[in-house]
C-alpha cells in the first residue's frame, strides 16, 4: 500500500520518471495488495496469525500470573542434594 500511495503521489504531482509511466503500472501495487488480502483471507492465513498472537498473549499472561504466585520458573526452588 505504501509503495502504491508513493507512486500515486509521484504520478499526481508529475514527478519524473513516474509521470511518464502508464497508469496501470502506477496502480499495480494496489491490485497486488488486493490479491494478497483476498488470498490471506480465503486461505485462513489472517485468522491463523490472529490466533497465534492470541495464544502467545495468553501464555505470557499465564506465565506472569504463575510468577506472581511464586510458582513460575523464577519462583521454583532448587532441589536439595
Amino acid at each position: 500500500m505504501a509503495i502504491g500511495l508513493g507512486l500515486l503521489g509521484l504520478k499526481f504531482f508529475e514527478v519524473a520518471p513516474v509521470a511518464a509511466w502508464d497508469w496501470w503500472l502506477v496502480l499495480a501495487p494496489f491490485a497486488m495488495a488486493a490479491a494478497w488480502w483476498h488470498w490471506a483471507d480465503s486461505s485462513g492465513h489472517t485468522q491463523r496469525k490472529a490466533m497465534e498472537a492470541m495464544d502467545e498473549k495468553k501464555a505470557q499472561r499465564r506465565q506472569r500470573s504463575l510468577e506472581a504466585l511464586g510458582q513460575g520458573e523464577a519462583g521454583k526452588k532448587k532441589p536439595r542434594k
